[in-house]
């Protein structure tokens, strides 16, 4: 009982001398929160303001990597700003068709809607892994050179594959199907390969090479490139969820380069259709940076494959934040070049989606 009247003594005291102990929270930039403690000063009393729940903002697809700037407010709130990396691929070679390896990002010049962009490396050439998706025509249209194609794409595989990239193998049928998830085991993958049968049915081209670029889209490690390799005519009877157009959307959204090889040889000159394929293939590979082969018999497989081998083993990585920041989902015409060495080639991707807000 006495020691209770103590306290209330001292209180009133406190109170007599107008001494107010206040506690004033000021959040810090790491999301944590620090204390002030302010002693005698005469305040009426405070109450406490409710803080409004917050929603944590939507994880970005891990294809994007994003700046954040902190900018400490007057008021001590914290405002950030974020930005879309650009990867874009490059491919450099020479008048003979043979890969340059000793560019720097100086040497290039790129440009968004006409405007030069300030470019970073991500990665020395060919160093940065490879989130590859090997998409295999197994419908009838190819029925009598499956089983050399098969062989030829194993050994691009064991060739192509190193350590920390990835694989995942689509079938191109009468529907589209995944017969090996991403995976880093290289065995694993070729038992996917290896396991697909050819038919005589039809063939869902479009719509497979859409969900192969979907699903790098949503399984690739940041900092990676993206590359889809199919083997096929292009040719098109199946599809019901992605055309041409669509398919040239989805992988300019997943930043996913476009290397076909058809093994259809010259004889696509003899038909609509096949030609028809074939060019389809060819714009789609122009609009991401990648290729189109179209060897001339069959043997000539094994040497397409070292070809894209080579090209993705001295593959620049180059990256820039855009200095357009508006979030309008639209799409920006990009071009690159090397201004002081006109005699090379370069390839890279034609444009891409900006964020959506």
């Amino acid at each position: 009982m006495k020691s209770n009247m103590g306290i209330v003594r001292v209180l009133k005291q406190a109170i007599l001398l107008g001494v107010v102990m206040v506690w004033v929270t000021i959040p810090e930039s790491q999301g944590q929160t620090k204390r002030v403690r302010s002693v005698g000063q005469k305040t009426p009393p405070v109450k406490p303001t409710p803080q409004p729940k917050t929603t944590p903002p939507p994880t970005a697809p891990t294809s994007d990597t994003n700046k954040k700037a902190d900018v400490e407010a007057d008021a001590g709130e914290v405002l950030r700003i974020e930005s879309k990396l650009v990867a874009v691929p490059v491919s450099v070679t020479d008048t003979k068709g043979e890969p340059v390896r000793n560019l720097k990002p100086e040497d290039f010049r790129l440009e968004e809607e006409g405007k030069m962009q300030q470019l970073v490396a991500l990665g020395d050439p060919g160093k940065t892994p490879v989130e590859l998706s090997l998409v295999f025509d197994v419908s009838g249209s190819v029925y009598e050179r499956f089983k050399f194609q098969q062989d030829a794409a194993a050994r691009f595989l064991r060739q192509v594959v190193k350590p920390k990239d990835t694989v995942s193998i689509f079938s191109i049928g009468l529907f589209a199907k995944m017969t090996a998830g991403r995976t880093e085991e290289l065995d694993k993958a070729l038992t996917g390969l290896m396991s697909m049968t050819p038919t005589k049915e039809g063939t869902a081209f479009f719509d497979t090479v859409g969900d192969a670029a979907k699903y790098i889209g949503k399984t690739a490690e940041p900092g990676t490139r993206h590359v889809i390799v199919v083997i096929s005519d292009g040719e098109d009877n199946n599809s019901e969820r992605f055309s041409l157009r669509d398919v040239g959307q989805e992988l300019q959204r997943n930043d996913c380069l476009f290397y076909s090889i058809n093994p259809s040889g010259p004889s696509i000159w003899l038909n609509k259709v096949s030609l028809k394929g074939h060019q389809g293939m060819t714009t789609l590979a122009q609009q991401t940076g990648g290729a189109v082969f179209l060897p001339e018999k069959f043997e000539d497989l094994d040497a397409v494959f070292r070809q894209i081998a080579a090209e993705l083993q001295a593959q620049y990585l180059l990256g820039y934040y855009s200095s357009d920041e508006k979030a309008d989902g639209g799409f920006r015409k990009i071009a690159v070049n090397v201004p002081n060495r006109p005699d090379l080639r370069v390839r890279a991707r034609q444009g891409y989606y900006a964020p959506k807000a």
